[in-house]
C-alpha cells in the first residue's frame, strides 16, 4: 500500500478528499496535517478528527495541527463556501474536543518523510504553509520523498480568487514559491483539471444510498451548503478539487501532466517561465472517468 501523508485545511471538498483516501485499499494514511485556510486552524483539526471518527480506520492516522496562519500576511480564509465551522455549520458541536498541540505539523512532514522516504506521497490540499516550514527543517528529507502532490494553482485559466490566482496559493504564496523553487518531486494538480470534475447532487444522493448510513447522514449534511452556495451560483454541482488531488497521488492516469516551470507571483499566480521544468502540471483529465471512480470509494466502508 502506498503510505500518504495528507496536508488539509478542511473544508467540505478537504473532508470528501480525506474519505475517498480512507476508502481506497491501496493506500494507507500515514498522518494528517491541517493548515489554516478554508477556516482557522483549530477548527480545521477540529474538521479532520470529525472525518476519522467516520471513516473509523482500522489502523487511524496522527492528526496533527499546523501553521494558524500564512508565513508572512494575514490569512483569508473561504468561510463564504465551506461555512463558518468549515463543515457547512451543520454539525453539533462536539461536547469535548481533545487539546490539540499546536504547530507540530512541520516535524511530522519531515519525520515522516525521514521514516517512509521514497515510499511516501505528500499529498497537499490547502495553502503550502506546513510545507514550506517543513523545508526549513530538513528540505533534504522532503525531496527524498516519493511525490508531492499540490492541490492549487491556475496555469491556463482564470484564478477562482482573483482573475490570475486560485485560492490555496493566494493564501500564502510565500510559502508556494518557497515550495516549488525547492527542487521537490512536485506534481500540480490546478483549476485547469479540478474546475472539469463536477459531482452532481443526484449522483451524490444515489451513491450514498448504498454507504453506511453513519457515512451516509454526515456526507449528506456537510455537502449540503457546498451545493446551496453552488446553485445560487448557477453551477451544476459540488467542484472535486481536494478529491482529485487525491485521486491523482493514488491513480496518475485520471490526468495528463506536461513537465513546466512556473513561478509564483505576489498574489499566488503560477506563471509560466522559461527554463528547465520544476514540476509536472496536469492540464487535461478524465473527468467522467474519475467522478464514478470517487463515489464508489467515497461510499464503501473504511478500508485503511
Amino acid at each position: 500500500m502506498t503510505p500518504l501523508l495528507i496536508d488539509t485545511d478542511p473544508g467540505i471538498d478537504d473532508a470528501l478528499a480525506l474519505l475517498l483516501a480512507f476508502g481506497s485499499p491501496e493506500c494507507r494514511v500515514e498522518a494528517i496535517t491541517t493548515v489554516a485556510g478554508n477556516v482557522e486552524v483549530p477548527l480545521c483539526t477540529r474538521n479532520a478528527r470529525r472525518v476519522v471518527a467516520v471513516a473509523a480506520p482500522i489502523r487511524p492516522p496522527w492528526i496533527v495541527e499546523g501553521a494558524a496562519g500564512p508565513l508572512a500576511r494575514p490569512l483569508r480564509t473561504a468561510t463564504h463556501y465551506h461555512g463558518a465551522d468549515g463543515l457547512g455549520d451543520a454539525l453539533p458541536p462536539e461536547a469535548s474536543p481533545p487539546a490539540t498541540a499546536p504547530g507540530l505539523a512541520a516535524r511530522t512532514l519531515v519525520e515522516t518523510a525521514r521514516r517512509v522516504g521514497r515510499m511516501l506521497t505528500v499529498v497537499a490540499i490547502g495553502p503550502l504553509t506546513n510545507v514550506a516550514q517543513a523545508l526549513e527543517l530538513d528540505a533534504t528529507a522532503l525531496a527524498d520523498i516519493g511525490r508531492l502532490v499540490v492541490m492549487g494553482g491556475a496555469v491556463d485559466v482564470p484564478g477562482n480568487v482573483t482573475p490570475t490566482a486560485e485560492f490555496n496559493m493566494h493564501v500564502d504564496p510565500e510559502a508556494a514559491d518557497r515550495v516549488v523553487a525547492a527542487g521537490l518531486p512536485l506534481e500540480l494538480v490546478p483549476l485547469d483539471v479540478t474546475q472539469r470534475v463536477i459531482l452532481a447532487r443526484a449522483a451524490l444522493d444515489t451513491a450514498l444510498e448504498r454507504a453506511p448510513q453513519r457515512l451516509a447522514d454526515f456526507v449528506s449534511t456537510f455537502t449540503r451548503f457546498a451545493f446551496r452556495v453552488e446553485a445560487a451560483a448557477d453551477h451544476p454541482g459540488l467542484t472535486l478539487h481536494d478529491p482529485l488531488a487525491v485521486g491523482v497521488a493514488l491513480s496518475p492516469s485520471f490526468v495528463t501532466f506536461e513537465r513546466v516551470r512556473l513561478e509564483i507571483g505576489a498574489d499566488g499566480e503560477t506563471r509560466r517561465r522559461p527554463g528547465p521544468p520544476n514540476c509536472r502540471v496536469a492540464l487535461a483529465v478524465e473527468a467522467e472517468r474519475f467522478v464514478p471512480w470517487f463515489l464508489e470509494r467515497l461510499c464503501r466502508a473504511s478500508s485503511s
